[in-house]
């Protein structure tokens, strides 16, 4: 069974990397959803713009692969330059990932959920509200889709948006906002893009970066994953243990 993965969010989940900075990542046992159906990985994977390039999801599959040795699917349904309000519950862009999502579960079994976004919601009047809003996004996808065991990871975003216009200046304040929720939601965590460089638009992460970013994805995946397993041990054994005192 394909292990599949949902990537939303905007255009750095989509993934804006030139191709000609990075070697291409080619395996047969890495698959992007297209029409329907698992096809051999590509890029763009997420191709949202006719500008779509190399993505953190590309590096993230290859490491999951390494380590579990099955085929491995990516959802394609990030969207550049997209809001919060956006991806509301009942919104278009999130039943559409719903639908994808449903369809994906037909022939494979979704292992995680792989979310980069908050540019958008930088400005003065929407960060406030950004981990209240995302919450309800979260948890009706977990719901929806029965995803309650799986880890949803989020990205942080990379310091050199300052540089564009003031209001990304308050990045870290949504950075903060998503450290929060995975402090505070179980099988959710934050990866942090501290370090990370960008294209010469300082809106987008590079090629070099995102193939680091999706390896740091993957890292707080396996972080979640063990604890998940440690969890579910602990459950097999108190379950055990209440049978035997049952039998008393």
């Amino acid at each position: 069974m394909i292990h599949s993965f949902l990537l939303i969010g905007q255009s750095n989940m989509a993934g804006r990397g030139f191709v000609d900075e990075v070697e291409p990542i080619s395996d047969p046992n890495l698959k992007v959803l297209r029409n329907g159906r698992w096809q051999k990985m590509y890029v763009p994977v997420n191709n949202d713009r006719v500008f779509s390039g190399v993505s953190l999801a590309e590096s993230f599959a290859l490491e999951y692969q390494r380590s579990h040795n099955v085929e491995v699917g990516l959802i394609p349904c990030a969207d550049g330059g997209t809001c919060l309000d956006q991806w509301r519950v009942g919104g278009l862009l999130y039943d559409h990932a719903v639908m994808m999502s449903k369809l994906a579960q037909r022939t494979s079994t979704i292992a995680g959920v792989l979310w980069h976004q908050g540019e958008s919601d930088c400005k003065e009047h929407f960060h406030p509200y950004y981990k209240e809003k995302f919450l309800k996004i979260m948890n009706s996808l977990r719901n929806d889709l029965d995803l309650y065991d799986v880890p949803f990871i989020l990205g942080g975003l990379g310091s050199f948006l300052v540089k564009v216009r003031p209001d990304l200046g308050n990045y870290p304040i949504i950075n903060k906002a998503l450290m929060e929720i995975a402090e505070t939601n179980p099988m959710t965590g934050f990866v942090s893009a501290e370090g990370l460089t960008s294209n010469p638009d300082n809106l987008h992460f590079n090629s070099k970066s995102l193939r680091e970013f999706g390896i740091r994805y993957y890292k707080e995946f396996e972080k979640l994953e063990d604890k998940n397993k440690v969890f579910l041990e602990k459950s097999d054994v108190d379950s055990a243990i209440r049978s035997e005192m049952e039998l008393l």
